[in-house]
């Protein structure tokens, strides 16, 4: 059975290992000149720079993913714990280190607010149970009806997580002071949400960033990941073509049949696609095919674009680590300006995230230099200009100077800035997000897009649209999901293990 895959992001990439391993002949046609997606790679006078994804989260899915192929994380790369996992900037003045010790975290709540540790101890033990309880039930599953969501032991214990309130009032109820609960809600970000519109059970993650750690692939970062996702796949028979652009899924016969590229058409029996879910159905689908509208997508609450900031300079800094944060004071307004199209702008404060990885990884800057990712949230579909990215770009810069009372303007090396516009241009994002969907209620499980094609048959998509969602283990999950519905769809051609 020949497969063509379209787009070759963490969930591409890991479709097709998948699926090539287990007797397909799969085919990915990729619009970039390599492989990643968002997590490409950029490098340019000895800077390398992981495009988009810089955290290594979770992992336990990793290590799963491998363990199907009878593989290991550490037969592709070697892991580093980040110690500090991150350093987090207050508005007010001063920073704090949250440790790669439960116990040192625990210490720092206690500073924190009265009986701080042991809020938190009885607080990560709850997020815990209920990460184990999301992971076997509710994460590494299709679904098809609401039927779905009421099976198992979510049934027995379902009513027992925090679905029906928002992640900001559940923390709110435990804690209550502002940096406690601004170290335990900064994650929601990375999953495109804002504390306020976020289901509260996503405050899992403090146990996947408190316990299970944050940790950094070895010479080279993410993009170490990406390289042996694709060598998986390679080794077990897919192809590759780079630069190819798809315009149209063929479809005959209510059937997809294959695509038509830039660079000529390839007949297929079945068509995955880790694309752009609202392009490959509003652009490369005809009306009659398509599952969702332009109406759909327009209803949907869209995750934040980013302006992204590729900065080698040619000093080092002390005042950071390799993970860093600026949370800005007034969250509230903040998020209204990402997610509320009245009040959409380029802020005028702003949280910020600045990666560091050659504080941690000698290979990705020359010696006495650094690599510098900064990444600032902005509304989707914003006004993108020069003008605005060169202003913003100097607030930003000049605002991390006094964070860490070192001068980097005039230091840099090498400088590029990824915003709205290219997010559109490069992949096709709708609107210019970064990420996809938030997770909102209505946007989870069985409310995320499906990952079939209800007009088309053998149509499937695939990453971080479809469930379980936003981000690099999501997308992961996403095709392994995939893949076994494939296999039991169509049965298993042979097995290469």
């Amino acid at each position: 059975m020949r497969i063509i895959v379209v787009g070759s992001g963490f969930g591409g990439l890991s479709a097709a290992a998948l699926l090539s391993y287990k007797g397909f002949d799969v085919t990915v046609l990729e619009k970039n000149e390599q492989p990643g997606g968002r997590a490409r790679i950029y490098s340019e006078k000895g800077f390398a720079f992981d495009m988009g994804p810089s955290w290594y989260l979770m992992p336990d899915v990793f290590e799963k993913f491998f363990a199907e192929f009878g593989r290991k994380p550490e037969d592709y790369y070697d892991l580093i714990r980040i110690d500090p996992s991150y350093r987090i900037f207050w508005e007010k003045g001063g920073y704090t280190d949250v440790s790669a010790s439960l116990e040192k975290n625990l210490e720092l709540f206690d500073t924190f607010e009265e009986g701080g540790g042991e809020k938190l101890r009885k607080y990560l033990e709850k997020a815990e149970r209920h990460y184990r309880l999301a992971m076997d039930d509710l994460i590494y599953r299709e679904y098809s009806s609401i039927r779905d969501l009421l099976s198992g032991r979510l049934v027995l214990e379902g009513f027992r997580l925090p679905i029906f309130s928002n992640i900001d009032g559940f923390v709110s109820g435990i804690f209550r002071e502002e940096r406690s609960k601004k170290i335990l809600e900064y994650s929601i970000g990375f999953i495109g949400g804002s504390p306020q519109n976020t289901p509260a059970l996503y405050y899992i993650m403090n146990h996947v960033d408190f316990k299970l750690g944050v940790w950094y692939p070895a010479e080279g970062g993410i993009g170490r990941v990406v390289k042996a996702f694709y060598d998986l796949a390679v080794e077990n028979g897919a192809e590759f073509n780079f630069n190819t652009n798809v315009e149209r899924i063929e479809v005959q016969g209510g059937r997809a049949t294959g695509v038509l590229t830039d660079a000529g058409s390839y007949d297929a029996d079945a068509v995955i696609v880790n694309a752009d879910y609202p392009h490959a159905e509003l652009e490369l689908l005809d009306a009659a095919h398509r599952t969702y509208d332009e109406k759909y997508w327009d209803s949907r609450v869209i995750a934040p674009s980013a302006m992204v900031i590729y900065v080698g300079l040619d000093k080092r800094l002390e005042g950071l680590e390799h993970h860093n944060l600026y949370l800005a004071g007034d969250w509230e307004k903040e998020f209204e300006s990402i997610f509320d199209p009245k009040k959409a702008v380029w802020p005028e404060t702003a949280s910020y995230y600045v990666n560091v990885t050659s504080k941690t990884d000698p290979t990705v800057s020359p010696e006495g230099g650094e690599t510098l990712f900064v990444l600032v949230p902005l509304a989707p579909d914003l006004e993108d200009t020069e003008e605005h990215r060169e202003r913003y770009y100097m607030k930003i810069m000049g605002h991390l100077e006094t964070l860490v009372d070192e001068p980097i303007l005039g230091h840099e090396v090498v400088k590029r800035i990824f915003c709205i516009n290219d997010f559109k241009e490069d992949y096709n994002a709708y609107k210019g997000t970064a990420l996809g969907l938030t997770h909102t209620l209505r946007q989870t499980a069985l409310f995320r897009p499906s990952h079939r094609s209800r007009k088309v048959e053998n149509l499937y998509y695939t990453g971080h649209y479809t469930h379980p969602g936003i981000g690099m283990p999501m997308a992961i999950i996403s095709s392994q999901i995939l893949s076994d519905s494939i296999v039991k769809e169509h049965g298993k051609d042979t097995t290469q293990a």
